[in-house]
């Protein structure tokens, strides 16, 4: 297939990821990447819908290892205006369900990649803490919700910059000579061969193609009625004092979870300031994520509770400001697994996605895997059956 086909000129404009999705709330962190205007092409070599961590890190991973290959990118608001930009930034090894066959070490590879991309994430890894209200030995945390959590074990993980995250991988995607393209839906694919992605009234031509849009389109992607879409919640503090941070027991810089319920997960952002994350929005049809609002209804609700949670936590916590309210989708995969797999239309196209809430370094990871995979050097996994 010959590298780029052009037509009518697009992306590069519109509103801003937050002006599009204000009822979202307002993250931490920025998205510092606006992709440059391209003529949207007739056909190409792999198209990949959806430009989050994902997407971004397979068209980035594709043109490294087949620089004669065209790639495109499309994302139907801007990089990151989904989950990848809504996330809390844990770096979590393994999946939801743990290890899977063949899954290998996750963060090891993780910063491999970015480091090979030249991605300043600020990625940091000084291990997460598993918390319970069991009993345990000495613990650096003894915090009060629904009984005392205590930290239960160390596991591997860390934090980085979501912003951060997204801007580096899309810049790398670009540099290479991927074609980004936002505010740009893809409205159906016709699985023929060549498959066909229709544009706003255009054609693409694609030989193979990657949905990478985790809990949006689902029909697209072949998981509708096999996963479940969900919008998780987060608070962000003012910055605390040295000496608070230490009295909380976050002085090392560890994320930590709970390993029981009422779910609850943080990390320190910079600056001194510390993210609360929790609760879960069931949505009956993913369409709902775009006008769902944190605002009003169980959303507000929700932040309220974890709110008045963080505040009960401990002394020095009682009076702090909140930053930030937010909230982002997660797709909940069949038993919690990683979807990773060719589409049940065509075996020229894959799925990638439903990571159940550990999808930052997962999400990049798999996405060289999947990059591999589209250039036949390398075979899915076979979690389906595992």
């Amino acid at each position: 297939m010959p590298a780029y086909a052009y037509g009518e000129v697009w992306g590069g404009t519109g509103l801003s990821a937050e002006a599009k999705r204000p009822r979202w709330g307002q993250t931490p962190w920025t998205i510092d990447f606006r992709a440059t205007s391209h003529a949207l092409p007739s056909e190409v070599d792999f198209a990949i819908v959806g430009g989050g961590f994902t997407g971004l890190a397979t068209a980035a991973w594709l043109r490294r290892l087949a620089p004669e290959k065209s790639v495109a990118v499309f994302e139907a608001d801007e990089v990151g205006a989904g989950a990848s930009g809504h996330t809390g930034g844990l770096t979590l090894a393994e999946s939801a369900v743990g290890d899977l066959p063949g899954l290998g070490d996750v963060l090891k590879g993780f910063a491999e990649i970015l480091q090979t991309l030249a991605v300043d994430g600020d990625l940091t890894l000084p291990g997460a803490w598993e918390l319970t209200r069991k009993k345990t030995a000495a613990s650096p945390i003894s915090w009060s919700d629904s009984g005392t959590l205590r930290v239960a074990q160390e596991v591997p993980g860390g934090t980085i910059d979501p912003g951060k995250l997204v801007s580096g991988l899309a810049l790398a995607a670009e540099q290479s000579g991927a074609l980004i393209f936002e505010h740009v839906r893809v409205a159906n694919v016709a699985f023929d061969e060549p498959l066909r992605l229709h544009i706003a009234g255009k054609e693409l031509r694609a030989e193979h193609l990657l949905f990478a849009t985790n809990a949006q389109s689902l029909e697209l992607s072949g998981l509708l009625g096999t996963t479940e879409p969900k919008f998780t919640l987060a608070i962000a503090t003012g910055p605390l004092t040295a000496e608070a941070l230490a009295e909380l027991g976050l002085a090392s810089g560890k994320p930590f979870y709970t390993t029981d319920f009422p779910y609850l997960w943080g990390r320190l952002v910079a600056g001194g300031g510390v993210i609360f994350g929790s609760g879960l929005v069931h949505a009956n049809d993913w369409r709902e994520l775009r006008t769902l609002d944190i605002a009003a209804g169980e959303p507000a609700a929700l932040l309220a509770k974890l709110e008045r949670r963080v505040h009960a936590l401990h002394p020095v916590l009682q009076t702090v400001e909140i930053t930030h309210r937010w909230g982002g989708p997660i797709l909940i995969g069949e038993e919690w697994q990683p979807v990773f797999r060719r589409h049940p239309r065509s075996p020229r196209a894959l799925v990638l996605g439903g990571y159940s809430g550990h999808g930052v370094a997962l999400s990049v990871y798999l996405g060289r895997w999947a990059a591999d995979a589209m250039l036949g050097k390398r075979e899915l996994p076979d979690w389906d059956k595992s």
